[in-house]
């Protein structure tokens, strides 16, 4: 396991779209999953101690800010033979067995997770009604602890777009795994 931070990127980028199967087959694209205030992308995984650690944080934040008009679609990059946790039919599993009311999708190229320059799993995104960047960066200040959270910055983030307030606060990244890219052929 190679611990990576995520990429610093300007904030109001505007992030372009994508289209991808989620664990049933189906196209689901970003834009068109945009709530009516925006869209939080998280590049995750099934294997990473850190994507996993985070993950029922990311199913109850989703939840809630659905409610709010913020949508969330999750995408794994990683498809690799020394991986199979990270499979589709894992991933099936996963949405199953956690109730992930999201879209999960498999980023099989890895073409998207290249678009976005998402360096690490978890590596998450939120993005206004308009797809432009408003925050990138870690769930909050205790990825291993959720008791011992004293910070929810994508939650300050969210809250901010819900009520259309500028988020101002510092943007610390996010950390994990590497995405276990591809043999470039």
């Amino acid at each position: 396991m190679v611990l990576l931070e995520s990429r610093c990127l300007p904030l109001l980028k505007p992030m372009p779209d994508f289209s991808l199967e989620d664990i049933n087959g189906e196209p689901v694209s970003a834009y068109k999953s945009t709530g009516t205030k925006g869209l939080l992308i998280a590049f995750t995984c099934n294997h990473c101690p850190y994507a996993l650690a985070i993950w029922p944080r990311l199913i109850e934040l989703a939840k809630k800010s659905q409610t709010a008009g913020v949508n969330t679609i999750a995408v794994n990059p990683n498809d690799h033979p020394d991986y199979p946790e990270d499979s589709v039919d894992a991933m099936k599993e996963k949405a199953r067995k956690w109730d992930i009311s999201f879209p999960y999708l498999a980023d099989k190229s890895q073409e998207v997770a290249r678009l976005y320059e998402a360096t690490c799993t978890p590596d998450l995104y939120l993005l206004d009604s308009h797809h432009r960047l408003v925050y990138h960066g870690r769930l909050d200040d205790n990825w291993k602890d959720p008791s011992n959270v004293q910070l929810r910055d994508l939650e300050i983030a969210i809250d901010n777009l819900i009520y259309n307030r500028p988020n101002t606060a510092p943007q610390f990244p996010s950390i994990g795994c590497s995405i276990k890219w591809q043999e470039s052929v």
